[in-house]
């Protein structure tokens, strides 16, 4: 039997918390052979971004032809691709590849909410990228900023997915982190509920709200979880579910590196509880 493979097209991080480094310590726990496409090189630790270059479109479009045409892969993630030029080349390379199933993971929100890629950069993922994907999964700074408002109450949410949705996914995943921080609502500071949509019912995706300062990579694990999920055959719905709860156990058994963000332990099952 052969191994399930995935590829990620996304950024590097030099302190392995995030990105390419984050997928694919995702796909080697969940049992996926990983490839890979680097957009970006980035230097960087646990503390800051110290600097940040862009790869070519074309070599970009390199790596990948080299993964499909001689690998091949049963699912692909894109993370972060940084501008129109990446994203226009990427897109146009992934029409080829209608029968692969392709997660959007936008990256285009810093930790604390702030909107990273300028208008013309948002518009072009959401034009060209959007109609490709499986499954998009948004946290609310950037739903906010494909739909144009804020999203503040549950009927905002529940139109804002919708309004996704018929910008092309076949499924949008709009993550709960930045809603309904912690507050002295018992029900609301213990779970973070996230919402599935795929064109009939919008689902609630419950889970713990866990305790302590924000960790680094969360959003590219679970967009790679989702991933591996999918290379294995598994229904988005089930893939979302067996996702979020590796990212709850590798957020738990996190420990620290360095002086900064926490990473998530990816390899959990296997490593040993570093922090007492």
């Amino acid at each position: 039997m052969l191994p399930y493979k995935a590829l990620t097209i996304a950024g590097s991080d030099s302190g392995a918390g995030a990105g390419i480094q984050a997928d694919l310590k995702t796909f080697a726990a969940l049992g996926i052979y990983g490839t890979s496409a680097i957009t970006a090189v980035t230097a960087q630790n646990t503390q800051k971004v110290t600097t940040l270059e862009y790869l070519s479109p074309q070599l970009v479009l390199s790596q990948i032809d080299a993964v499909l045409s001689d690998i091949g892969v049963d699912a692909i993630k894109t993370g972060m691709l940084g501008n129109c030029q990446i994203i226009q080349a990427v897109a146009g390379q992934l029409t080829q590849y209608p029968q692969i199933p392709l997660v959007v993971d936008p990256v285009m929100a810093s930790q604390n909410g702030d909107i990273l890629m300028e208008e013309e950069v948002i518009e072009s993922l959401r034009d060209q990228l959007l109609p490709l994907a499986q499954v998009f999964t948004p946290n609310l700074p950037e739903a906010e900023a494909l739909v144009g408002r804020k999203l503040k109450e549950e009927p905002d949410y529940l139109a804002a997915i919708r309004e996704i949705y018929n910008m092309g996914p076949k499924v949008v995943i709009l993550k709960g982190g930045h809603r309904l921080k912690p507050t002295t609502d018992k029900e609301h500071s213990a779970e973070v509920i996230d919402l599935f949509f795929d064109g009939h019912e919008i689902k609630s995706i419950r889970g713990p709200r866990l305790q302590g300062p924000p960790k680094h990579g969360t959003g590219c694990t679970l967009s790679a979880a989702i991933t591996a999920g999918l290379a294995k055959g598994w229904t988005e719905l089930t893939a979302v579910r067996a996702a979020k709860e590796y990212l709850n156990h590798a957020w738990r058994h996190s420990f620290k590196v360095g002086q900064g963000d926490t990473p998530l332990n990816h390899f959990h099952a296997t490593w040993p509880s570093f922090n007492p």
